[in-house]
């Protein structure tokens, strides 16, 4: 049976590190920024529309804090439109200007949409790579602008997706900008590491979050995405959050330039586990 109780002791690994993570109103982003809050860090809570969900997010990493023993950390939460490039430095203006420091970046946010690739809307195109891969260039400049300032190194992890080695037809421009942040995040590692800066990323599969909407809440519609997955389940996005914290942390200080994939076996070509081809 698989195992249901998915709430295990958390380490504080952590402790005295300052981290933005954005689009952090919900779904991975959210809890991500609360796995943070558990192992001690403070937390800059971006978002863009929703601004009660945002303070869920805020009460939510600030009970985390407590419970773990942190005490009441400075975590705040961020207005910008990381498809805005304006937007983004008023962003890390307003968190520099608060905390003097940061030690970790989450590009978190991004989103989707359903088009026929030959009848692709331009606008919507755009929209998304501006979001999903120009916002995670333009956020990873600024956070490493201030990472080889202060020296000392610094941490940047992209959540990128399976789709970033998994065609997705129909999502041309999601599949493009989480190919995009493959190479960004290669890159940057590779640009960046004997000034002690790593930078990797998580690709989710299928999971439980409000961008599988579509799916997640109609169970014959769940069924067919369960049967492709080799562990049998969707993900959970605290199960996510998990990897990001271990990337964050010294445990992870020999990692840079990965792709750590958190996808209950798909990039396994699942199709594969009955021998057709031979």
């Amino acid at each position: 049976m698989p195992q249901t109780d998915r709430s295990p002791p958390f380490p504080s690994r952590l402790v005295g590190q300052y981290a933005l993570v954005t689009g952090a109103s919900q779904g991975i982003g959210r809890a991500v920024a609360i796995r943070f809050a558990q192992e001690g860090a403070t937390v800059a809570i971006n978002y863009f529309e929703n601004a009660e969900r945002a303070e869920e997010t805020l009460a939510l990493a600030r009970t985390a804090s407590s419970d773990r023993g942190h005490g009441r950390l400075d975590h705040c939460i961020v207005k910008a439109n990381v498809g805005n490039e304006q937007d983004i430095v008023t962003m890390f203006e307003t968190i520099l200007a608060r905390w003097k420091r940061l030690d970790c970046l989450v590009n978190n946010a991004g989103f989707q949409k359903e088009s026929p690739s030959d009848a692709l809307d331009v606008e919507t195109y755009r929209r998304i790579i501006d979001v999903n891969l120009n916002g995670a260039v333009l956020c990873a400049q600024k956070a490493l602008a201030h990472f080889v300032a202060r020296g000392g190194g610094g941490n940047i992890i992209n959540c990128s997706s399976v789709h970033q080695i998994i065609p997705k037809p129909g999502y041309l421009a999601y599949s493009i900008s989480k190919g995009g942040l493959a190479n960004l995040t290669r890159t940057l590692a590779l640009e960046f590491a004997g000034r002690g800066i790593r930078v990797n990323a998580v690709g989710p599969g299928a999971i439980d979050t409000p961008i599988n909407a579509a799916w997640t809440g109609d169970p014959a519609k769940r069924g067919v995405v369960t049967s492709h997955i080799p562990l049998g389940r969707v993900g959970t996005p605290e199960e996510i959050a998990a990897v990001f914290a271990f990337l964050a942390s010294d445990d992870a200080s020999y990692i840079t330039g990965q792709t750590i994939y958190a996808c209950g076996g798909l990039t396994l070509f699942p199709e594969f586990r009955e021998n057709w081809a031979s």
